[in-house]
C-alpha cells in the first residue's frame, strides 16, 4: 500500500509527534484526580502505555525490515 520509505516517515512523525502529545495528555488529565493506590495507579500507567500504539498496530508491523522485491 505505501513504500516503506513513506511508511518510516510515518513512524518517525509518530513517534516524535504523537507519543509526547500523548505522554502530556495523559499525565494532564491523570492531575485533575487524587493519587490513586500505588497499584491501581502503576495499572493505569501499564494501560496508557500500551493503548498508546493500539491504532498505529499496521503501520509499525515490518517496520524494521524493508519490502521484499517480488
Amino acid at each position: 500500500m505505501f513504500s516503506y520509505k513513506l511508511k518510516r516517515v510515518f513512524v518517525l512523525i509518530v513517534l516524535l509527534l504523537w507519543l509526547p502529545f500523548y505522554i502530556v495528555l495523559v499525565l494532564n488529565l491523570l492531575a485533575y484526580f487524587e493519587r490513586p493506590n500505588l497499584i491501581i495507579e502503576l495499572l493505569v500507567y501499564v494501560v496508557a502505555g500500551v493503548f498508546w500504539a493500539w491504532p498505529f498496530k499496521t503501520l509499525f508491523k515490518g517496520i524494521g525490515q524493508a519490502n521484499k522485491k517480488k
